[in-house]
């Protein structure tokens, strides 16, 4: 057995130079001739990644015992509550990796094609999934602990790309080592991304995807790629990014993007959420719309239940004119009485820092949070506009 999976580890390295290996070159204990194993190589389309199964579970055991890994009653407690949701789970899904699954919803659509992708996390806390079927869109998340399972309903493929989206080229994965740099550079840590579900999507290229969720759930998803193209989900339901960690706030923050509201989060305040589009180039000079034909600002209605209870809301859209205008456009609509507004520091004789990663980058957290901290009343700061 030890120099059949030699054998097999030889192989698997001059298949790919390039990808990471499930299976682990140890020398394993012979089972007796009668409980030969038989191998099967498959190939995961979700995770771009070999994995080699065993007919009796054997490699699975000696790679779970070797690398300790794998927390088995959590594990245990996952599966039986994804099991009641229809979701089939068997011992080949290891913590850690993404794999397709028949839909329980959508039963695979006319062509019964695995289109759920589903993954435990490394720490076995979480077990999520979404499916990529045309027609479906279900996602939701199970718990190790005593929480009940979220889901719900997103449909992810109505974006605006020039490309074909298909569950091969669009796949929710965690963010490697290339995106976790690029935000380094902005002074983002790795603990604020993950801690905000940001990800990143399977492709030809790095695209960054900006999950916005409701009570753990996905409700929508913004994609950007490093080279700053952005599009989002067509006719999803508009939502402001980080929702849930103003559940219970009466005081926030909105910033003008979600790299806005990561970088926030690094000055000390995690009571901040993001508009989800772009900014109006001018103040509209017509009296405010009825809610039903408010359309740019559907956002602010759809989360009318968490800004109808603040009693401070500080604006720290961009310092631009585009910015501006977004600022007075969403005073307008929250009340001017309640609303502050940040006035972004001088970065020489003739500009100011344009938003809140700027000064993040330039000056650090404590800068960042003292701008915030001495936001002026807006009507005050109007006032001192028109002198």
């Amino acid at each position: 057995m030890a120099t059949s999976a030699l054998s097999l580890t030889n192989q698997l390295c001059r298949f790919s130079s390039e990808v990471h290996f499930l299976f682990i070159n140890k020398n394993f204990s012979t089972p007796k001739s009668t409980r030969l194993i038989s191998h099967v190589w498959s190939y995961s389309k979700t995770t771009r990644i070999p994995a080699l199964h065993s007919a009796n579970g054997y490699i699975k055991e000696a790679i779970e015992e070797g690398e300790g890994m794998v927390d088995s009653d959590k594990v245990r407690v996952l599966k039986q509550k994804i099991e009641v949701l229809g979701i089939k789970c068997d011992d080949s899904c290891f913590p850690g990796q993404y794999y397709h699954l028949l839909c329980p919803k959508c039963k695979g659509g006319k062509t019964m094609e695995r289109s759920l992708s589903f993954n435990i996390t490394q720490d076995v806390d979480v077990a999520m999934w979404r499916c990529f079927g045309t027609s479906c869109g279900w996602t939701g998340q199970a718990f190790a602990d005593s929480r009940m399972p979220i889901a719900g309903v997103n449909k992810i493929f109505k974006v605006k790309s020039s490309k074909q989206v298909t569950p091969e080229n669009v796949v929710l994965e965690p963010l490697g080592d290339k995106l976790i740099a690029y935000f380094s550079e902005r002074m983002i840590s790795e603990e604020t991304l993950r801690r905000n579900a940001v990800m990143q999507m399977s492709g030809d290229k790095y695209i960054i995807a900006f999950t916005y969720r409701q009570n753990g759930a996905i409700v929508g998803c913004k994609y950007r790629t490093m080279e700053k193209r952005f599009w989002q989900e067509k006719d999803t339901r508009k939502w402001l990014y980080g929702l849930d960690d103003i559940n219970e706030a009466t005081e926030i923050i909105i910033v003008e993007g979600e790299i806005d509201k990561l970088s926030v989060e690094e000055a000390g305040f995690r009571n901040c959420v993001s508009v989800p589009g772009g900014a109006p180039q001018i103040v509209s000079a017509k009296d405010l719309p009825s809610i039903q034909k408010d359309r740019a600002y559907q956002y602010l209605w759809n989360s009318k239940e968490y800004l109808d209870k603040l009693s401070r809301i500080v604006l720290a859209t961009d310092g631009d004119t585009s910015g501006r205008s977004l600022a007075e456009e969403l005073a307008r609509r929250l009340g001017k009485e309640r609303c502050w507004v940040v006035r972004w520091p001088e970065k020489d004789d003739s500009r100011c820092f344009k938003d809140a990663n700027e000064v993040l980058k330039c000056l650090g957290p404590a800068a960042l949070k003292g701008v915030i901290q001495t936001a002026e009343k807006y009507e005050a700061c109007q006032l001192h506009r028109l002198n």
